[in-house]
């Protein structure tokens, strides 16, 4: 993986407003009326039924009664909630970026008034079990600090700062205890311990956990209890609202104001009028756009929007004519420290049904003469969010003048292939960095590309599946429906209430010239996240890009291979049972009978999945290449340079450059291998760099986005381009291969730190033609991110991209692997 950090599962993607809690209001006599009622933070409106009401996390510590965790519930509301979907989540008190919640789902329903008990995990002390509890967990939880949502959905949160967490209107409650940073209000509930639970002593929900938690003996109730304290709620139940709120008197581009920001952001509104243009009836991010058919003369604000409406599908159609009052809301979709565009919303919405089956506004068509070629201001750094918007010169201002409108595209190329998300991405820009075989090329960072759109469909797949697209292929027809943004795209995308159909571009995977018997042949590939416990048909499929695209390398570094046991994380380090399973599949598919060279890492100390242990390998064909084995590499240890010209040599064979040096911390360290060819020497670094997890994307309200994982990469960069120096230092004729996944571009900083600027290494992507670098497509730009890099004694090479997967929908890593074939 790339984009995303190491090589950590996808986060869950249900459209561009995420998951966000909401109440519903009741229905007007005589009129057809949709709620949403709810907030985009998830501390800002304390609960009104449901809520945590104990945590204990020193069950089974030295003087504990109990011998489990337990997190305890409570309904202070007066109506039964079903609890299906719902999770209680753990974080450690001081989490770090890479901090993962831990989740516990629910099951079955929490009555009116009732306690509903979660037990956790036992630890070795303690005398009394807890009493029957409604669900039975594993998580370990800390007895002093720590943190405990109560989430709608069961996918793991991803916040790891209060801000974050705030953000994430999944989140139905949170508790935070001890010196927990992730917490409600003016600080964290005080007093936790082996001995004491934090528990509410009403339910009384004020959104301050410091006010709302008393420490105290754990009162853990049984399954369908009253459980602990018995104190009613101090005031009744609140009845829902039973007429529209009242509020400021606002049409559609009054409410989206010509920036990127609501002038009208956080007040009640009505009189909002429009039609009915999309609907989303399923996921947890439900609602709908309206777009008012009468709009201003103004360019620059949009006349649509969206009511969101959360789990509760709603209940008007295309088509409907209506009248919307609500809350304004400007949400930053994955929070706003992820630097993302706000997109402004209705929240609290009533919407009253004039009438149906009205005609829909025109559609604006976006095309290469509508779209500008420019995407974004220039400001030097800072947020564009506050200026006005210049729709006839930027594509990002055209795309935010009209966020929430009816918008249409014609017969598209396809330079996303469809993901296992249901989206592909077009463009509207044909000429604009055609790739060789279709896609769009990614060639610097003031060049991203303003063609680009990502396509998601709103028809229910039931009744038309999404289609699937490569590379190349062309989207035909209509495609039609509300213009969106979507936090995880790093675009806008069309809401598809019409799509078009799919016309074949023919694109068909790479095979790789033959190799002559005198030339050496050495790849990369990232076969992401390769564990035993992969599907046998990923294992094949790997096998066969090596030994029919590849045509069996005589060497192969590989990048993101897992341990024994996968994402389990108990300790185990060790890969052979991964390697052996690929090793017997490629010798199955006709492949010769590889041997294999690795260093087992610290566990848990280079990054990727949790647990998984990704770490690069060697692969060689012995019958073609010697590998030299020195003892005395391993995970801590360095390896060196001795001696000079033809006697230069590794002090240990495999090794691992400076491992210990903070620029590898939570990252794979380069493996070293030292080759004879035909009595040759070659030096072979097999490297995955630092991800670009934390990046601001190109479509960020601040420009130019911070790249903040380059700092690290660079740093990475450097150190290896100094151990490469020492061998060319040592031998002026060594020949050095570096290869793999080096998280970033042809262009950028950490490249050209590795290469010096040319005269230590040359990247040989920069030797193809102009429309053919690249080995990765992402967000619909093809880029590079994966190299082969040789030492300046290496004259006579042959190097060739060969793409099998990233233009394809149907993927096996989403990598394209490389080979260079080489004379030394």
């Amino acid at each position: 993986m790339s984009h995303i950090s190491g090589a950590e599962p996808r986060p869950d993607r249900p459209g561009t407003a995420g998951n966000r809690k909401r109440l519903v209001t009741i229905g007007i006599a005589g009129a057809v009326v949709l709620a949403a009622v709810g907030v985009h933070t998830a501390f800002a409106t304390p609960s009104a039924d449901v809520m945590v009401s104990e945590v204990y996390g020193g069950g089974g510590n030295s003087g504990a009664t109990y011998t489990n965790d337990f997190i305890e519930l409570a309904n202070s509301g007066s109506a039964p909630l079903d609890l299906s979907g719902y999770s209680v989540q753990y974080l450690p008190g001081a989490p770090t970026p890479t901090s993962k919640w831990q989740v516990t789902p629910l099951t079955g329903s929490l009555g009116a008034g009732a306690r509903y008990l979660v037990q956790e995990a036992a630890g070795t002390g303690g005398t009394t079990a807890l009493p029957s509890p409604n669900v039975v967990g594993a998580i370990n939880m800390s007895g002093t600090t720590g943190t405990v949502a109560l989430v709608h959905g069961t996918d793991p949160l991803t916040c790891v700062t209060k801000a974050d967490c705030a953000a994430d209107g999944t989140i139905r409650d949170l508790v935070g205890y001890g010196t927990a940073a992730v917490f409600e209000g003016n600080g964290p509930a005080a007093g936790a311990s082996n001995t004491d639970s934090v528990a509410r002593p009403t339910l009384t929900d004020t959104d301050d956990n410091a006010a709302d938690f008393t420490a105290g003996a754990p009162t853990p109730g049984a399954a369908g209890d009253g459980g602990g304290p018995t104190t009613p709620p101090t005031t009744p139940p609140t009845t829902p609202p039973t007429s529209p709120p009242t509020g400021v008197e606002a049409k559609i581009h009054d409410i989206q104001g010509d920036t990127r920001l609501s002038p009208l952001a956080g007040k009640a509104v009505t009189g909002a009028t429009g039609i009915v243009i999309g609907v989303r009836s399923f996921g947890s991010s439900q609602g709908y756009w309206v777009q008012d058919p009468r709009p201003d003369a103004n360019p620059r604000t949009s006349e649509g929007i969206f009511v969101f409406t959360g789990s509760v599908t709603p209940t008007v159609a295309v088509g409907d004519s209506v009248s919307l009052a609500g809350t304004v809301s400007d949400y930053y979709p994955g929070g706003a420290s992820a630097g993302g565009q706000p997109v402004t919303e209705l929240t609290k919405a009533t919407a009253t049904v004039v009438s149906h089956g009205n005609a829909l506004p025109a559609p604006v068509v976006l095309d290469k003469k509508s779209v500008p070629d420019a995407f974004v201001p220039a400001v030097g750094g800072g947020t564009i969010e506050n200026l006005p918007l210049r729709p006839a010169e930027y594509a990002l201002d055209l795309f935010a003048s009209l966020e929430g409108m009816n918008v249409q595209i014609g017969d598209s190329r396809v330079v996303g292939a469809t993901d296992p998300y249901s989206e592909l991405w077009v463009t509207v820009k044909a000429d604009q960095n055609k790739t060789k075989r279709g896609g769009t090329l990614y060639t610097g960072y003031d060049q991203p590309n303003s063609g680009r759109l990502m396509v998601q469909s709103l028809i229910p797949t039931a009744t038309q599946a999404f289609p699937v697209a490569n590379v190349g292929d062309t989207l035909r027809g209509t495609t039609a429906g509300p213009l969106d943004y979507n936090q995880y795209a790093g675009t806008f995308a069309v809401q598809a209430r019409t799509i078009g159909t799919v016309k074949s571009g023919g694109l068909k995977p790479e095979v790789t010239d033959k190799a002559k018997s005198d030339q050496a042949t050495i790849a990369t590939y990232n076969v992401e996240n390769l564990a035993p416990g992969n599907p046998q048909s990923k294992f094949d499929a790997l096998a066969k890009g090596l030994v029919t695209s590849l045509r069996s390398p005589d060497i192969v570094a590989l990048e993101e291979i897992q341990d024994n046991n996968g994402a389990t994380d108990d300790g185990t380090v060790a890969a052979d049972k991964t390697l052996t399973k690929l090793t017997d599949a490629i010798k199955a598919a006709g492949g010769p009978s590889y041997q294999w060279r690795s260093i087992d890492p610290v566990n848990d100390k280079d990054g990727g999945e949790p647990g998984g242990n990704i770490r690069s390998v060697f692969l060689f064909n012995a019958d073609r290449v010697s590998f030299v084995d020195r003892p005395g590499g391993d995970s801590t240890t360095a390896v060196g340079v001795t001696g000079t010209g033809s006697k230069t040599a590794l002090t240990v064979s495999p090794g691992r450059i400076a491992p210990n040096d903070p620029a590898w911390n939570s990252s794979r360290k380069p493996l070293v291998g030292e080759f004879t060819f035909r009595g040759e020497k070659l030096f072979v670094i097999a490297n995955h760099f630092n991800s670009k997890g934390g990046d601001q994307g190109i479509d960020s309200r601040f420009q130019p986005p911070v790249r903040s994982s380059e700092v690290q990469r660079n740093r990475q960069a450097i150190l290896e381009h100094d151990f490469v120096q020492q061998l060319e230092k040592a031998d002026r004729n060594a020949n050095v291969v570096v290869l793999g996944d080096l998280n970033d571009y042809q262009f950028s900083p950490a490249a050209q730190a590795l290469t010096g600027n040319g005269t230590v290494l040359t990247d040989l992507v920069n030797t193809l033609p102009k429309a053919e670098r690249y080995s990765y497509v992402y967000e619909g730009n093809s880029q590079v991110l994966d190299h082969i890099l040789v030492s300046p004694s290496l004259k006579h090479v042959d190097y060739d991209v060969v793409h099998i997967n990233s233009e394809f929908a149907n993927q096996t890593s989403d990598h394209d692997p490389q080979v260079v074939k080489i004379k030394p």
